[in-house]
């Protein structure tokens, strides 16, 4: 069984940086061939992969959100944080941080077996 913590801002204000981080608490996210991911589900709409950080270091990013989206890691902390750029009210969503353990890098949200709870981003002026 795998934990995973999310933190983020609550609200923010169009065209800032909204800021996830996700805590892995009493794991290591440097274990061979797990992924660490982000995804989010904006109000009555599906799942969307936004894109992961691999055990490695190895980042990917779904193609629509590539230009706005970093991911990075504090191994020390077992932490791994989404940063998103420009930000509108479409970004309004709950934000997921998931896992699993896998060869590949998979960019469907059903692939991942451990979720944190969640947390609501509203953007709104």
């Amino acid at each position: 069984q795998v934990q995973l913590q999310e933190s983020g801002p609550g609200l923010g204000k169009p065209s800032q940086t909204l800021s996830l981080t996700c805590t892995v608490p009493g794991g290591s996210i440097t274990i061979s061939y797990y992924t660490w991911t982000c995804i989010r589900q904006p109000p009555g709409k599906g799942l969307e992969w936004m894109g992961a950080i691999a055990y490695d270091g190895s980042t990917r990013y779904t193609p629509s959100l590539l230009s706005r989206t970093s991911i990075s890691r504090e191994t020390s902390k077992n932490q791994f944080s989404l940063q998103l750029s420009s930000v509108t009210p479409e970004d309004t969503a709950a934000y997921y941080c998931a896992t699993s353990r896998n060869l590949v890098v998979l960019t469907t949200p059903g692939a991942y077996d451990y979720w944190g709870q969640g947390t609501q981003v509203t953007v709104s002026s």
